[in-house]
């Protein structure tokens, strides 16, 4: 009789702690749900390299926020940002990034990882850069032979910083053999490769592209190459409905132990694409 008893009293019970248990992970699902996506405008090179397919999943895992990335070039996300069309921007190119603080549109600028750009092109090496002291000479010589060069030609931190080497070396870029494709850093580097063109690439890209195409890398490591990244959140003040603190959150997600932990393990073919730098926000003024 006993037995009988506990019987019943385990089919009562039973469907009622399952219906509880159901009922919890409703509530944390419910929780994680009603969150409000953050809208990040960033790079196309933190969406090509593959870096962001990595992170994302775990910050979501972590926080529940689900992130809508609008990859294009930083001239573009700085925009959106201005604009309030997005919550948070991750871009390279620090004067720009620290002008949108300075003109109110973002809150504070975060060091988050850097890597560096690199010069690739065919590997005949018709321009000889291989051989170059300096990445002044390497554009010199390109010039100089007037080998083609495909320029993103987007306002992109990539493009700023060719811009930027153009202008310092004081060459001119006038002429058939320079040419501005508006284009994503990925969609350059295959047209390059369609062309036998030189351009030059972040190195994460790259080495995200580099099985698929036949160019090489001819030309690395100068100081003016270096590539700092940083994370602004768009200002509230100016945009009440900015989602101000899934943009926080995502921040302060990249910026922990955590998050650096991740960008720094994320490799490609055993090379680490970006080195973490949220406590090396110096670098940005070297």
């Amino acid at each position: 009789m006993q037995s009988i008893r506990a019987e019943s009293l385990v089919r009562i019970i039973l469907p009622a702690l399952l219906l509880v248990v159901l009922g919890l992970f409703a509530l944390v699902a419910s929780a994680n749900t009603d969150k409000t996506p953050i809208r990040l405008a960033t790079t196309t090179s933190t969406d090509n390299s593959g870096l962001l397919a990595e992170l994302l999943p775990h910050f979501r895992r972590d926080s529940g926020y689900q992130v809508h990335v609008i990859a294009v070039g930083t001239g573009k996300a700085l925009r959106l940002g201005r604009d309030g069309d997005v919550d948070v921007v991750l871009v390279h190119a620090p004067a720009a990034e620290q002008e949108f603080v300075n003109q109110g549109h973002g809150v504070k600028r975060h060091s988050v990882m850097y890597n560096d750009f690199v010069i690739i092109g065919d590997a005949a090496d018709p321009a000889n850069i291989r051989n170059s002291q300096s990445v002044i000479e390497a554009f010199g010589r390109i010039q100089h032979r007037g080998s083609m060069f495909i320029s993103r030609g987007d306002d992109s931190g990539t493009h700023n910083k060719e811009r930027s080497i153009w202008q310092a070396a004081r060459l001119d870029t006038a002429g058939p053999w320079y040419r501005e494709a508006g284009q994503g850093m990925g969609r350059v580097i295959q047209i390059a490769n369609e062309l036998g063109a030189y351009t030059l690439s972040d190195r994460g890209t790259w080495l995200s592209y580099r099985d698929k195409i036949d160019l090489e890398l001819l030309y690395q490591s100068d100081n003016r190459l270096f590539n700092p990244y940083g994370v602004i959140a768009v200002n509230p003040k100016n945009y009440p409905d900015i989602n101000y603190q899934g943009a926080e959150a995502l921040i302060d997600w990249l910026t922990s132990r955590r998050g650096q932990q991740l960008i720094g393990d994320f490799k490609i073919s055993g090379q680490v694409l970006f080195t973490p730098s949220a406590d090396m926000s110096s670098l940005v003024n070297n």
